[in-house]
């Protein structure tokens, strides 16, 4: 069990290179059949480290036995080990929808595929900045190819735009990594949370510019405002699997906000404490506001998703913006159902565009579905959770997100905000629902239905909503204990500092 640790990125890994290797027999169901063991797999370990970190244990796995700050290390704590699970859980529903014949439409699905997954466990467990980046560059090279996987006009357009901006947002980090290597002399996070408040005021001013770099490089990758105009129009272009898995690569960026604007720069930062709150929240809001006349504008139930995401973002900035135990509890409940629930409608919307005909999933008159009674049952669960409308787990994550605003002014912005952009978004859905399953030209001339491994990939995400409710009391007061362990400094990083133990 000393090496659990690093399995969530050897075993993706491994299974992408085995992948590689010159076919043998019916290659397309050696291929699935090795995806869906090893997505069950991680799925096992995932939770297994969950439970270990549970106890309020982190786990530090040394690499090469090069103790910390020199070394590379994982860090497996209750934050990294419950992202963990969440993308074992959306990867393992994704590949179901995947092998259900998306993964035929063209080459190498399944072993980029994997290498995303890799990518996104890395950047969860790393424990420092340096190798962050290069998780992030392993995910951002599978994501290029899984986006413009099948080929098509709409795919290699969103996919020029999608790489251009992310081309710039790794050079920015790289300029940013430079700028605190060269100030504070370590990468570390746990070396930088110990550094930072020792630093001479002019030493301060050129670290927090590389800080701000930093904040700008995680605001690409989570799609804050005015950095989001991206996303709807790439997670539409993809084929819905690779679009339901991308809904977790947006948490890749508020991870990456929580971890080093709290642990680093958090209160104990001296005069960089807090360093990126008075720019978070301003863009918080208005991420919310531009979401929401996004998803009331969208064209197309996929794009309408891809809105939903960028309010969801908002949302959860909001939260950290707060920094506060109690809201960085809350963000991480809704953190979990938002991730689960858009994965769910990207699947959702991909069902009911095969049904549609040329009309897709676009607001338009057209053909009946083949299968409306159970589609629209699906699609009615999915938009009450996805709007926030009781009993479902939207309305109790942003009901805790909003009772951690106590100050004035947070609620005085938050509340109104949030509000009205779940009204938008119960408008947009419902518009959605009437014209897809109401406004129709003709009954169909032939019946594709749904296939029951498709089926079950969007049950599975969506069910988690109600069970997100039902066990909302120890999932509740996990996420709330997560952000306690992230908020206590001095618990979180004594075994990273220079002499702590690790395996």
């Amino acid at each position: 069990m000393e090496h659990l640790a690093i399995l969530p990125i050897l075993l993706p890994l491994l299974a992408g290179v085995v992948m590689l290797l010159p076919p043998v027999g019916n290659e397309l169901s050696r291929q699935r059949t090795l995806s869906l063991v090893t997505l069950g797999l991680l799925l096992l370990v995932s939770a297994r480290l969950l439970a270990q970190a549970g106890s309020g244990e982190i786990e530090l796995y040394v690499l090469g036995d090069w103790q910390p700050p020199f070394g590379i290390v994982l860090v497996a704590d209750r934050l990294s080990t419950m992202m963990l699970l969440l993308t074992s859980l959306l990867g393992l529903a994704a590949m179901l929808y995947a092998c259900a014949g998306d993964d035929r439409n063209g080459k190498y699905f399944h072993p980029l595929f994997m290498f995303q997954v890799m990518g996104i466990n890395g950047a969860f467990l790393t424990g420092d900045i340096f190798n962050l980046f290069v998780f992030f560059e392993v995910l951002l090279i599978a994501s290029y190819a899984l986006l413009i996987h099948a080929g098509g006009k709409q795919k290699t357009k969103a996919s020029v735009h999608y790489v251009a901006l992310n081309l710039v947002g790794s050079s920015l980090f790289l300029f940013a990594l430079g700028i605190l290597y060269g100030t504070v002399g370590t990468l570390n996070i746990a070396d930088l949370a110990a550094k930072i408040g020792q630093l001479e005021p002019t030493e301060q001013t050129i670290a927090s510019t590389g800080a701000l770099l930093l904040l700008v490089v995680f605001g690409l990758k989570a799609a804050i405002l005015p950095l989001q105009f991206w996303l709807p129009r790439a997670y539409s272009a993809a084929s819905a699997p690779v679009a339901a898995l991308f809904a977790v690569l947006t948490k890749v960026g508020v991870y990456s906000i929580l971890r080093v604007f709290t642990v680093v720069f958090g209160e104990e930062a001296g005069a960089l404490a807090g360093i990126a709150t008075p720019w978070l929240w301003p863009l918080a809001i208005a991420t919310l506001i531009i979401a929401t006349i996004g998803a009331l504008s969208a064209h197309s139930l996929r794009q309408l998703t891809g809105h939903l995401v960028v309010m969801s973002i908002g949302t959860l900035i909001a939260g950290v913006a707060m920094s506060t135990t109690e809201a960085t509890g809350a963000l991480l409940y809704y953190l979990v159902h938002s991730t689960l629930v858009t994965g769910g409608l990207f699947l959702l919307a991909d069902m009911i565009r095969q049904q549609r005909g040329k009309a897709e999933d676009r607001f338009v008159t057209a053909r009946r579905m083949c299968q409306p009674k159970l589609l629209g049952v699906i699609y009615f669960i999915g938009a009450m959770a996805i709007v926030g409308l009781p009993p479902f787990s939207g309305f109790v994550g942003k009901a805790l997100v909003l009772q951690a605003a106590d100050i004035a002014y947070e609620a005085a912005w938050l509340f109104p905000t949030v509000l009205v952009g779940s009204l938008a978004a119960l408008i947009a859905m419902s518009r959605a629902g009437t014209t897809l399953f109401w406004n129709i030209s003709r009954e169909p001339d032939a019946c594709e239905r749904v296939s029951k491994l498709q089926l079950a990939a969007v049950i599975l995400l969506l069910a988690t909503s109600p069970l997100l409710v039902i066990f909302g009391g120890p999932i509740s007061e996990y996420t709330y204990d997560t952000a306690t362990q992230l908020h206590g400094m001095s618990r979180a990083l004594e075994p990273l500092l220079p002499g702590g133990t690790g395996q």
